[in-house]
């Protein structure tokens, strides 16, 4: 794995001084059209963020420096599972760096629920914060794609001992003891079960928190459709 990392732009003139030991990891893979967006998002409160380009072909590493993220780049696609473990261990390089937030780059997480999590993880010394769909009804998702999910979480909890309602939500935040606990070894989809599989076997102290996600129809057409719901539950089976 060959991978570049990029200075960022300087920060917005008024990011929240309270998450300036917090990171932002965001798995980067072809999202050119909206990377700006989301990144300009996130350094509203946000110092430091980190995109990890995962092979893509068009400027979506640029676009993302030009908002003002680090960029570190693999040579090569590997997965989203991969370019996490690789951001989540470039954020704790920095030795200031008190919890990690892993988030999607299609623009579908909302940066005040990341802002809650970290909150929520210090006010209550937690080790992981999990974000969720499913404890309120503000995400809208359809029947078929609620049942394939809900189905992923019975598998996931029976196999792990956790009792999540989410499994396969990308918004998370770690304490730095709860990042380095984590090892990925599972580049694909089927990373977020070994994630709770890892949470579930340590002494990791966790909670979930309501987030609302929005999928419109670019996040749709770039992996949220329901065929890669069931992809999540057939790499969740065989994972």
């Amino acid at each position: 794995m060959t991978t570049s990392a990029h200075s960022p732009a300087p920060a917005p003139a008024d990011p929240d001084p309270g998450f300036d030991g917090t990171w932002v990891v965001v798995p980067l893979f072809c999202e050119a059209a909206v990377i700006g967006d989301v990144v300009h998002g996130l350094r509203t409160r946000f110092r430091h963020v980190v995109c990890v380009d995962d092979g893509s072909g068009d400027d979506s590493a640029a676009r993302a420096r030009a908002a003002g993220a680090v960029v570190v780049r693999h040579a090569v696609n590997l997965g989203q599972g991969a370019a996490l473990q690789t951001g989540i261990a470039y954020a704790l390089r920095d030795p200031l760096t008190r919890s990690v937030v892993t988030f999607d780059a299609d623009g579908q997480h909302r940066v005040e629920d990341a802002a809650a999590m970290v909150t929520r993880l210090h006010a209550e010394d937690l080790d992981v914060v999990f974000g969720t769909r499913f404890l309120d009804g503000r995400t809208e998702l359809d029947p078929v794609r609620r049942l394939v999910l809900r189905a992923a979480v019975v598998y996931t909890n029976r196999t792990t001992g956790m009792r999540l309602t989410d499994a396969h939500n990308g918004l998370r935040v770690f304490s730095r003891r709860g990042a380095q606990a984590l090892r990925i070894r599972h580049n694909r989809m089927a990373h977020a079960s070994e994630i709770v599989h890892q949470v579930g076997r340590s002494d990791l102290r966790w909670a979930e928190q309501p987030v609302h996600v929005l999928y419109t129809d670019y996040s749709r057409s770039k992996g949220q459709s329901l065929l890669n719901s069931v992809n999540i539950l057939v790499e969740t089976l065989l994972g």
